[in-house]
C-alpha cells in the first residue's frame, strides 16, 4: 500500500517552532543544569548574583541561539525549497518527497533517527536541525494515518 498526501507547504514559523521543540526535548539537561547552578545560590551566605545570573543568562542564550540558526534556515537560498508546495508518497521502503509528478527525492526509513507523533503532526528526526514535519491534515483518510504508524512502529522509529 502506498499513502499519497495532499500538497503541502511547510510554512517558516512552523519550521523554527518545531525545531526549537526537537532540541528542547533532545537536549532538556541545558536548561537543568544552570537551573541546579541557580540554586546553589540559595545555599550559601553571600555573592548570590555570581550563581543567579549565569543561571539565568545561559539558557536564554542558548535558546536565542537556536532560534537564529532555524530564522536564519528559513531565509538562505539554499533552504528555499523546503518551503515549497510539495506533496509525500509512503511506503514501507521509503519516504518520497514530491515537488511535481516528475521531480522527488526518496528518503530511505533508516535515515531517521526517530519519528514523534505529535498533537497535530507527525515529526521526522534525522538529525539536529534537520526534520520533516508532516500534519494530520495532509492525509486523505485515516486509514493512511493508521498504516503510517504501522510502518513506524514496524521500523521502531515511533516515539511518542
Amino acid at each position: 500500500m502506498i499513502v499519497k498526501t495532499k500538497k503541502y507547504q511547510l510554512l517558516p514559523k512552523d519550521f523554527i517552532k518545531a525545531g526549537l521543540w526537537t532540541i528542547a526535548k533532545e537536549q532538556w539537561w541545558y536548561i537543568a543544569f544552570p537551573f541546579v547552578f541557580g540554586c546553589i545560590a540559595f545555599i550559601l551566605p553571600e555573592d548570590k548574583w555570581w550563581f543567579i545570573i549565569p543561571a539565568i543568562l545561559a539558557p536564554i542564550l542558548y535558546a536565542l541561539f537556536w532560534y537564529i540558526q532555524f530564522y536564519g534556515a528559513t531565509k538562505m537560498e539554499q533552504g528555499k525549497m523546503m518551503f515549497e508546495k510539495m506533496s509525500y508518497e509512503i511506503d514501507s521502503r521509503q519516504l518520497l518527497i514530491k515537488l511535481n509528478e516528475r521531480q522527488g527525492s526518496p528518503v530511505k526509513w533508516d535515515m531517521f533517527k526517530k519519528v514523534y507523533k505529535r498533537k497535530n503532526d507527525f515529526l521526522f528526526i534525522m538529525g539536529r536541525g534537520q526534520f520533516l514535519l508532516l500534519p494530520y491534515k495532509i492525509f486523505t483518510s485515516d486509514n493512511d494515518l493508521r498504516f503510517l504508524d504501522t510502518i513506524l512502529n514496524r521500523k521502531e522509529l515511533l516515539q511518542k
